[in-house]
Formats: C-alpha cells, structure tokens, sequence
C-alpha cells in the first residue's frame, strides 16, 4: 500500500467514487477539493494504483482539531485500514488540546476502540437538519 498525505495527484472522480461506494454519501468531485482543500492533514492510501481509503482532519495548529470523512473501500473494510487511517490522523493531530470526530450512527464503537469518547455537551448545527433528525445523527431534544 502507498500511504499519501498530499493532494498533488488526486484524481478528484475516484475519491467521489470511493465515498459513494463505502458508502458515506454522494460528494462531488469539486465538493471533495474544497473539503481536502481546507483541511491540514489528509491521508490517502492506494493499493495497486487504486485509492482504497481516505480521510482529512481539520486543524488549527494548537487548540483543536476534527478527524473527518473516513472512507474505506468496501472489498478493504475490517482488514485495519480504517483503523490505520484514523491513527495516522491522530498521530499527526498530537499536540492539540482535544482532537473530536462525527462519527455516523453505528459507528461509534470502532471509534471507541480506538480511544475516544463519547461527549456530553456535543451540538450541531446541519444544513440538512430533516435528514440529520431521521438518520438520528441528532436528536430534537
């Protein structure tokens, strides 16, 4: 596997294709430039020139960052790499005060295995917030 952290040669198609396919969602190609873009850490890893996995952490160097958008191929998920690719983040995150993510509904005991936990005083605010209510990513209380 080759593990990138930069954006130089994406193929910005083939990352839309892999969050389609996890399947975390349809995000357009220029939609995943402008999230990457923004975002100080990324981890991209392919596998014979395929991209098989990706995530982004937003940052701001000292107080806080935010681990996003974790995205395993379906024919490389519970082989690790999703674990591996939060890891990274949070290896490269150290030094901040607290390091958060949003994790999709089911989803929160891999991340509890690998360390974090759940809050108490989280808020959201979703520009989608019938879909956010139904997927019971938030509840209305």
């Amino acid at each position: 596997m080759q593990w990138i952290d930069h954006l130089r040669d994406v193929d910005w198609d083939e990352l839309s294709e892999l969050y389609r396919i996890a399947p975390l969602g349809e995000k357009s190609p220029d939609y995943l430039r402008t999230a990457f873009g923004n975002s100080r850490y990324v981890a991209l890893v392919y596998a014979q020139g395929r991209l098989i996995g990706a995530g982004r952490a937003l940052a701001d160097g000292v107080d806080c960052a935010y681990i996003s958008d974790i995205a395993v191929h379906p024919q490389h998920q519970g082989t690790g790499l999703g674990k591996a690719i939060v890891e990274s983040l949070v290896q490269r995150a150290q030094g901040h005060r607290k390091i958060l993510l949003y994790a999709n509904p089911g989803k929160e005991g891999f991340y509890l295995r690998l360390g974090f936990k759940r809050m108490n005083t989280a808020m959201a605010m979703f520009a989608d917030e019938a879909s956010a209510l139904a997927t019971g990513v938030v509840s209305a209380a």
